[in-house]
């Protein structure tokens, strides 16, 4: 039985690390990626306000122009933050209500068919970028970000992530 017990230990002393380094190199990667879409299409929208203003209005959203600028604004500098890992939960948070409030808006039909027919509600635009913003906030950004490296300087490290 002991020697049992020393092959798991030394199992976990090196499989335990490797995959908390994975976790966070693959935070990164989401990150990287999902914040620069982020980004694109929040900068796409502040360039031209007058198309998702046009948008928001056939959709019965109230003041869409503003509401453009807001979603723009949220988009891109949410991604902005996603990409260096600044605030990483903090901006989730708006980036969920905006990505729950384009789905009950623009594909309501498909939030409706999340039992019936689950491909078109995972197929829909917002869904993959709503997942990435919830992966973030439950995980947080991992340790290749500024949030870990604020962590580091204000609190002792721990074996909990960011």
């Amino acid at each position: 039985m002991k020697m049992n017990s020393s092959i798991i230990t030394r199992y976990f002393r090196w499989f335990v690390p490797s995959t908390t380094f994975l976790q966070s190199l693959l935070l990164l990667v989401i990150r990287l990626y999902w914040g620069w879409e982020f980004f694109l299409t929040g900068k796409g929208k502040l360039m031209d306000l007058e198309r998702p203003a046009a948008f928001f209005q056939s959709l019965g959203i109230p003041f869409p122009y503003a509401q453009a600028i807001l979603a723009g604004a949220t988009e891109c500098f949410g991604g902005l933050l996603l990409l260096a890992g600044f605030c990483s939960r903090l901006i989730s948070l708006p980036l969920t209500i905006l990505l729950t409030v384009a789905y009950l808006t623009a594909d309501l039909d498909k939030v409706k068919m999340i039992v019936s027919d689950p491909d078109k509600f995972l197929g829909a635009d917002e869904f993959l970028f709503l997942f990435v913003v919830v992966i973030v906030f439950v995980f947080g950004p991992g340790k290749f970000s500024v949030d870990w490296l604020i962590k580091r300087r204000v609190a002792p490290p721990s074996s909990e992530s960011v």
